[in-house]
C-alpha cells in the first residue's frame, strides 16, 4: 500500500501531538535514586512506594519542600530545611528523615548523627528497613563542612580558631592523620548555646509539633564523627531531651577530666562538676566495632600524643574512655549510669553498626 506525501505528514503530525500530549509521572520527591524515574501512569513509585506525580508539578513541589523551616513530613523519605543555630542562624541545616508506613503518635523518634562525610541521606537510607520494622521516625541532619568545619561539627563548636593546616599532616598510604600539639593552637568557647547539640532537641521539637507526637525525648545513633559528637553531647551538654545516645566508633575522645585540655578533656571548659554529676547519669553507650582495630583502613584516624594515650585504634579508645570515666565517676562519687558494647565481627561501617544499633534500641 503506497502512502502519499501528504498522509505521512498527516500521520507525522498526529504521533507528534500525540507524544507531546503524554504526561510523564515521577516518584514524589524522596531523595533516593528513583527520583530520576519517569512513568507513563499514575500510581506509587515500585521503589519507595510515594506516590507518583506529574512531571510537571515537580519543580514547584520541590520549592516547597526547600523553604526555609517548612516542616512537612510526609509518609516515606523526604527531607527539610531549618535554620541554624545561635550564631550560625543565616546557615541553614538540611534534615534528612523517613517517616514509615505505620508511624503513630506513639513511635519512638531516632536522630541519626552521620559521619565525617556528612552524608545525612545515605545514613537516613541505612535506617529506613528498621525504621519500618520497628516503626521509628528517622531524623539525619546534614551539615555542610563548608558552614561547619572540623571545630564546628567534630569538636561541636566547643573550640575555634584551631590551626590546623599548620599542626596536622596526613601520614602516606594509610588512614592517620598526626596533630603536632607543641604547635596546635586554638581557643575555647565558653558559649553553650552556640554548641552543636542544641540543634539536635531543636529538630526533635520541630517534628514533634509538625506530627502531633507524644513522645518528649528521643534516642541518638552516631557513626565516626557522629560518634565523636555524641560522646561530647553526653560529657557536655548541660541539659537535652535526649535518652539513649548510642556513641559509635568515635576517632577520638573527650574525657570527663578536668585535668586534660581540649579536645581531649574539659580543662578550662565552662563544664562544672554540677554538670559532669549529670552526665555520668545519662544513658550513654560506647557502641563500637569488635573488628574497628589496628587492622581498620577505614574512616580517618587521629594520632598524637595525648590521642594516642587513649589507644592506638578506635577499639582500644573506647574501652579506654569507659573505663577512665568510669574511675572518675568512683573518686568523685558519682552514679555512673554509661556502658559499653562491642559488636562482633563489625569494623567502621556504619551500616552494619546501624544494624546492631537498631537490634539493641528496639529489639524487645
Amino acid at each position: 500500500m503506497k502512502i502519499n506525501l501528504l498522509s505521512l505528514l498527516v500521520i507525522l503530525l498526529v504521533l507528534f501531538s500525540f507524544k507531546n500530549n503524554q504526561v510523564d509521572y515521577v516518584c514524589t520527591p524522596c531523595d533516593l535514586s528513583c527520583d530520576e524515574l519517569s512513568f507513563s501512569k499514575p500510581g506509587t513509585c515500585p521503589k519507595c512506594d510515594m506516590v507518583l506525580i506529574k512531571k510537571n508539578d515537580l519543580d514547584l513541589k520541590k520549592k516547597k519542600e526547600q523553604v526555609l523551616n517548612d516542616i512537612n513530613i510526609q509518609e516515606g523519605s523526604g527531607s527539610f530545611l531549618v535554620e541554624g543555630g545561635k550564631g550560625k542562624v543565616n546557615k541553614s541545616i538540611k534534615v534528612y528523615y523517613h517517616r514509615p508506613k505505620n508511624f503513630n503518635a506513639d513511635s519512638k523518634i531516632l536522630m541519626v548523627i552521620p559521619g565525617a562525610g556528612r552524608n545525612g541521606d545515605s545514613y537516613r537510607d541505612a535506617w529506613i528497613e528498621e525504621s519500618e520494622k520497628y516503626s521509628v521516625l528517622i531524623l539525619s541532619p546534614m551539615y555542610p563542612e563548608k558552614e561547619y568545619p572540623f571545630e564546628n561539627y567534630h569538636l561541636c563548636g566547643l573550640m575555634g580558631n584551631l590551626n590546623l593546616k599548620n599542626s596536622i599532616t596526613y601520614i602516606e598510604n594509610t588512614n592517620m592523620v598526626k596533630l603536632d600539639e607543641n604547635n596546635f593552637t586554638f581557643t575555647i568557647n565558653p558559649n553553650k548555646d552556640e554548641w552543636i547539640f542544641n540543634d539536635f532537641d531543636r529538630i526533635f521539637d520541630l517534628a514533634v509539633n509538625e506530627l502531633k507526637s507524644n513522645q518528649t525525648e528521643y534516642d541518638a545513633f552516631g557513626h565516626s564523627a557522629g560518634g565523636q559528637i555524641l560522646h561530647r553531647l553526653a560529657v557536655c551538654a548541660k541539659s537535652s531531651k535526649v535518652n539513649r545516645i548510642l556513641a559509635s566508633n568515635s576517632g577520638f575522645y573527650t574525657l570527663p577530666d578536668f585535668n586534660t585540655a581540649l579536645p581531649f578533656g574539659i580543662k578550662n571548659t565552662s563544664i562544672n562538676k554540677d554538670d559532669l554529676r549529670a552526665s555520668f547519669k545519662r544513658n550513654l553507650v560506647l557502641f563500637t566495632g569488635e573488628l574497628d582495630n589496628e587492622n581498620e583502613t577505614g574512616g580517618t584516624l587521629l594520632r598524637s600524643r595525648s590521642a594516642d594515650l587513649q589507644g592506638l585504634h578506635r577499639l582500644e579508645r573506647a574501652r579506654f574512655f569507659f573505663q577512665t570515666s568510669k574511675s572518675i565517676a568512683e573518686e568523685m562519687q558519682y552514679d555512673f549510669n554509661w556502658k559499653i558494647r562491642i559488636v562482633p565481627n563489625v569494623g567502621h561501617n556504619h551500616r552494619k553498626m546501624g544494624d546492631a544499633a537498631a537490634k539493641y534500641l528496639y529489639d524487645n
